[in-house]
């Protein structure tokens, strides 16, 4: 565990306390950082002022005492950072409500997936605004109770490119809860982690179940592999670099070549694709889809956000994106009560969205693909976590 802050102190907000939310909070009020938690969910501020913060699982600190509150006054001393742990269609109304207690020099950080710091930078400026992506998963089991359901840390990075010292600090406070990486190419890092997270969170939604169990089926392992394809045959029009998913995790790579997408047989390549998601499954087998968590609790999925993001930016390009629509679709349905979530209701999803081609045979017997990462190393320190909650993890 990191030693307590010793740098000049700064003044931090968290709003949100939803699984990110939470075990950040935790982490900053273990510290003895100057921080403030913002929920307006009078059932978790009630709970942690009574209780404090309780985390168990994945590097668990137990109980911490903290507080939160579900407003702030007009008085209000303004923070050097506010870290926003909504979930993503909360995350303008949260920046915009923040706005007037950030710092001069301060910074928001988007904790949330999808490309959220873009739309945070047209309410406070994009040299106010920091990214933060979240490599491990976290979900709360009820108020102040948070399970942090896998291992990993933090990218960091301006829209600009820019690593300056407002960043650097950012990342010396969060080492305390993962390795923290600064990027110069954060819209890199930031599609890598879309094209996981509209695989993961959204299979996860429409699945019902956690990533372990979904990955062992094939059909939903074909479904992950043409989702990132997708996202990343947009990113690519869009002029992005994608940078490796926690420097291991290669989204070029992994993207069916259209070979692949059009092979009546399989190939070591693409058996070396499936194994690197039943790797990833088996590493984070207990994450679940924070999609899936806000639908649960009455919010709005965040697929707009993920899949929506890549069908609304492929139709700007003139790139079909069928298969994220397809899930984007089931999603809202999921959403307004017309469907339940569950292994058939993926499997008619597969099969809705099959070419009249035959059907793609099993990969043939294992053999090692010459250039493909393996799948130990690719999954050594990539977590597909949601943030938000991801991620899998459940934001507020």
């Amino acid at each position: 565990m990191s030693q307590p802050v010793t740098e000049a102190p700064v003044r931090l907000l968290v709003v949100g306390c939803g699984g990110i939310g939470g075990v950040v909070a935790a982490h900053l009020f273990y510290l003895g950082a100057d921080v403030t938690v913002l929920t307006k969910n009078e059932l978790i501020a009630d709970a942690v002022n009574h209780q404090g913060f309780h985390v168990r699982g994945e590097g668990a600190i137990g109980t911490v005492q903290g507080s939160a509150v579900t407003h702030l006054g007009k008085n209000t001393k303004p923070f050097d950072y506010v870290l926003l742990a909504t979930q993503p269609p909360q995350v303008e109304e949260a920046a915009r409500a923040a706005l007037a207690h950030l710092a001069p020099a301060g910074a928001m950080v988007c904790f949330q997936n999808g490309l959220c710091e873009l739309r945070v930078a047209e309410i406070a400026g994009a040299e106010r605004v920091i990214g933060g992506i979240i490599s491990w998963g976290a979900s709360m089991l009820e108020p102040g109770i948070y399970d942090r359901t896998s291992a990993g840390g933090f990218v960091l990075g301006r829209l600009d490119g820019a690593i300056d010292d407002a960043t650097a600090r950012l990342g010396r406070l969060l080492e305390a809860i993962g390795p923290v990486t600064l990027s110069s190419n954060l819209l890199g890092a930031r599609w890598s982690k879309l094209a996981l997270n509209c695989a993961i969170s959204s299979l996860g939604t429409v699945g019902g179940d956690r990533l372990g169990a979904l990955l062992k089926r094939r059909f939903v392992r074909r479904l992950a592999l043409e989702i990132m394809s997708e996202t990343v045959e947009v990113a690519r029009a869009e002029k992005v670099s994608l940078e490796k998913v926690s420097g291991t995790l290669d989204l070029e790579w992994i993207a069916l070549t259209a070979d692949e997408k059009a092979a009546k047989l399989g190939s070591p390549a693409l058996f070396a694709k499936h194994a690197l998601l039943l790797a990833v499954g088996t590493r984070y087998r207990r994450l679940r889809s924070s999609m899936l968590n806000a639908i649960e609790r009455g919010r709005t999925p965040a697929v707009d956000f993920l899949n929506g993001e890549v069908v609304t930016r492929g139709a700007k390009h003139g790139i079909a994106t069928p298969i994220n629509a397809a899930i984007k679709d089931e999603v809202w349905r999921i959403a307004g009560g017309k469907a339940k979530p569950s292994l058939q209701l993926l499997e008619k999803l597969y099969e809705r969205t099959r070419a009249p081609a035959p059907s793609e045979p099993k990969p043939q017997a294992p053999v090692a693909a010459p250039d493909a990462p393996s799948a130990s190393a690719a999954t050594a320190d990539a977590s597909p976590a949601e943030s938000e909650s991801e991620t899998a993890a459940s934001a507020e």
